[in-house]
């Protein structure tokens, strides 16, 4: 037996084996340097793999300062680089994308979040690589039940009209490249990570962008929703289980606790000592301010807007979801969601992301 075999799992009869991940074993990262990506080089790391960190050549790498990991500047549109880059590799995690609600080129979404995963799957097809777990989103689930309070789960089919935005199509049809490359036989799986908060959110995600609002005064009110948030080292730790225990061709959401706004915005302000926003606004005028910010700041100006359509959007929506299937047979598990938001506070707060002034009135746990 060889032995890359002999550290396979010990599957159940007609499943396909599983790896097991060994100390050495070379794991390649695409997007290494950011938030999720960062995230799961350290889980990597503690696991004793030898990472390859594929990062943007003029991207910012603050995540990886400190890390034994090997540094390969990698743009996953650029296939070349990418096959250089898993060569040798026995796991590839593909985290990078672009995760935004806007963009001055739109086309961005569709390069990277398409092409790349393209490129990537192709080169460690190419590369023999045992195992690769692809990040999507939850973004790409159907939500028609949410509303009535039922969660979303794996089998919940999207209405491609309510994929609103780039980033849910890009990464809808990127979830499709996966998939038919695993009905082709690549061993892939999907992971679906739900809404993460933690340490080391740097640009910030738009999920951290709703903390760092909170902090600097920017949220004068609320709309009636709801989202599924989780610390970003237990999405780290739910990939890597997908890894050594999901099944080829499956989706797991890997997620938290199902919160509503108000009740996030109470824990944010449990978490700093500020006082709870209370002002609950209607639906509409979260739109009209998405309507007006984009037409005016996005097309007029080209700037990045203040309130993009789609988050507008996801803002009136419910987005919850039921984990239960990455609980069963992964065996994942999740900590508080204040546990998150305490960590992502006070990251956001040591890391100067709050105005001095906001800053003096914080008390963070």
């Amino acid at each position: 037996m060889s032995s890359a075999a002999g550290r396979r799992g010990t599957a159940a009869a007609g499943d396909v084996p599983t790896p097991v991940l060994a100390a050495g074993d070379r794991v390649a990262v695409t997007g290494a340097a950011g938030f999720i990506g960062s995230a799961i080089t350290r889980r990597l790391l503690d696991r004793g793999a030898s990472v390859v960190a594929l990062a943007e050549p003029r991207g910012d790498r603050r995540n990886l300062e400190g890390l034994d990991v090997e540094v390969r500047p990698a743009d996953v549109r650029d296939a070349a680089s990418v096959r250089d880059a898993l060569a040798g590799c026995r796991f590839v995690f593909h985290a990078a994308a672009v995760y935004g609600f806007w963009a001055k080129d739109p086309a961005v979404f569709y390069d990277v979040n398409v092409g790349g995963t393209r490129n990537v799957l192709r080169a460690a097809v190419e590369a023999g690589v045992e195992r690769l777990v692809y990040t999507g989103t939850v973004g790409t689930l159907g939500l028609s039940s949410t509303a009535r309070g039922v969660p979303a789960t794996e089998e919940s089919v999207a209405d491609v009209s309510h994929l609103f935005g780039h980033y849910k199509r890009s990464k809808y049809v990127a979830e499709h490249e996966v998939l038919r490359h695993a009905a082709e036989g690549a061993p892939v799986c999907i992971v679906l990570p739900t809404f993460p908060l933690g340490p080391r959110d740097r640009r910030p995600t738009p999920t951290g962008k709703v903390v760092v609002d909170f902090l600097n005064g920017r949220v004068p009110g609320y709309v009636e929703t709801a989202l599924n948030v989780a610390h970003v080292d237990d999405l780290a730790s739910g990939h890597l289980l997908a890894l050594e225990r999901g099944k080829p061709g499956r989706s797991y959401i890997i997620g938290g606790e199902n919160l509503s706004m108000r009740e996030l915005l109470g824990l944010l302000a449990d978490a700093c000592g500020l006082p709870p926003v209370t002002a609950r606004l209607p639906r509409a005028v979260a739109l009209a301010a998405g309507l007006v910010s984009e037409a005016v700041e996005g097309r007029l100006l080209g700037r990045h807007p203040s309130v993009p359509l789609e988050a507008a959007r996801m803002s009136t929506t419910t987005m919850i979801f039921d984990d239960a299937r990455a609980r069963e047979e992964l065996g994942y598990a999740s900590r508080p969601a204040r546990d998150a938001v305490e960590d992502s506070v006070r990251w956001f707060v040591d890391n100067g992301y709050v105005a001095p002034a906001r800053r003096a009135r914080l008390v963070v746990r």
